[in-house]
């Protein structure tokens, strides 16, 4: 098939490269000149596992294009897929100014049938104004062309997005056209070979689908902060209580890891989002406020636990950090527990010294050139004479480590773990203070 993707950002690069991996005839086509180029010539704008490699060989290979060109792209696939931004407005809701910006260039290039697929996050109600941004546009050129509008949301995770996109758990699409049924189950052929993953439901209810799945993980993810934070109060060890409660199968295992926040382009804006919408209609959804502000408070723990450990005085001090980016595998450090925590050492008069295996250029990207802040190429030169570690991403380099080494490397021997990587006894074994998230053992002094 002819496929065009607009935007190359995560979802759209991610979506066009895969896409063209299983043979369809894809061209991406962003605005930007210097990613296009650089795209051609395999210069990828964001990390993320194996992506690489997929693009260079579908580019060099035919399958894969990149352009500038909106009536290029527009004329080229019969599926247009939207996979541009939509960034969080003043008020937390959803900017859709980039989708319909993208659906009237549609309106404006398009000579033939085209299906338009809202690839991105969009709130419900956006293909009904896609779909208004086109007919306009049409109106305006006076030419008449049948076409439709469909919503088929990502459910990519960072790090795994192209096993999720390969191995998907289910194809939501949102339409109500018979004929676009039959291109989206032709597109997504190649993977929906072992068994129906394909679910067709109203558009509406497929663009709410993917804020409830997102907001349903994000519930979890708060429920479990809200337990470390009382497991702290009643000297329970958290940990005790996740593996009590995820091995019921109603619950389960995944996403109830406590920790200091989640963050990344999803989750925030997504719940924000939502509640915004619910607003909108005249709802108060209390259940997804509570969850947002929960975890606003979470990302302050880290530094809470250092203001105790150091009683309350870290001007001055060095504070390492063991990971930046908002999760392993990815250089993205949108809403990262990290920067709540460097932001907060910085106001207090600390310097950051700090380590990230993938996100060291987007924090200099950030946070530019600062005397109180230290980039390092190894977690070993972070820890060299910083007076307290902190780890804020459970990047696999970060699980394994000699405590002894690391007591003798630290000016004082205090950890703050907000990803509970340790053994609380492992680490009081080498004299170390750990402050961890709802751990009991770590709630006491370990020297």
């Amino acid at each position: 098939m002819k496929i065009t993707v607009f935007g190359t950002g995560y979802v759209g690069l991610v979506t066009g490269t895969c896409l063209a991996d299983v043979g369809h005839d894809v061209l991406c086509v962003d605005i930007d000149e210097g990613k296009i180029e650089g795209l051609k010539n395999g210069i990828i704008p964001i990390y993320e596992p194996g992506l690489e490699p997929m693009v260079v060989r579908n580019h060099k290979e035919g399958r894969l294009n990149f352009t500038t060109d909106a009536e290029t792209a527009v004329k080229h696939g019969t599926l247009q897929f939207i996979a541009v931004g939509t960034p969080p407005d003043e008020d937390g809701s959803a900017d859709l100014q980039y989708v319909l910006a993208v659906a009237k260039t549609i309106g404006q290039y398009m000579d033939g049938y085209k299906v338009i697929i809202d690839k991105s996050t969009v709130p419900v109600g956006t293909a009904d104004k896609v779909n208004i941004a086109i007919a306009g546009v049409l109106a305006e050129r006076g030419y008449q062309t049948d076409y439709a509008v469909c919503s088929n949301p990502e459910f990519l995770k960072e790090g795994a997005a192209i096993e999720d996109f390969s191995k998907p758990s289910r194809i939501v699409v949102g339409t109500d056209s018979e004929q676009v049924c039959e291109l989206m189950r032709e597109c997504y052929s190649p993977y929906n070979r072992n068994h129906d993953k394909l679910i067709f439901m109203d558009v509406r209810a497929a663009e709410l689908t993917k804020y409830a799945a997102n907001a349903m993980l994000a519930t979890k993810i708060s429920f479990m902060n809200e337990m470390s934070q009382l497991a702290e109060h009643l000297n329970v060890d958290v940990e005790q209580v996740r593996l009590g409660i995820g091995s019921d199968p109603r619950i389960g295992y995944q996403f109830i890891y406590p920790g200091c926040g989640y963050g990344g382009s999803c989750f925030p804006k997504d719940v924000q989002a939502l509640a915004r919408t619910a607003d909108s209609v005249g709802y108060d959804a209390q259940l997804l406020k509570a969850v947002e502000a929960v975890n606003y408070r979470q990302k302050e723990t880290l530094f809470a636990k250092l203001q105790r450990a150091f009683d309350g005085d870290l001007a001055g001090k060095t504070i390492a950090l063991w990971g930046l980016s908002f999760k392993p595998n990815t250089d993205d450090m949108r809403a990262a527990p990290s920067r709540v925590l460097m932001e907060s050492l910085w106001e207090a008069g600390a310097n950051v010294v700090a380590y990230d295996p993938e996100a060291m250029n987007e924090t200099h990207r950030i946070y530019g050139k600062r005397d109180d802040l230290t980039l390092v190429g190894t977690r070993e030169i972070a820890a060299e004479g910083a007076d307290a570690l902190v780890i804020c991403t459970e990047w696999k380099a970060f699980r394994a480590v000699d405590f002894n080494w690391l007591k003798e490397k630290l000016n004082f021997p205090v950890i703050v773990d907000g990803r509970n990587l340790y053994n609380p006894e492992e680490v009081k074994k080498a004299g170390l203070m750990y402050y961890a998230v709802g751990r009991a053992d770590s709630l006491r002094s370990c020297i």
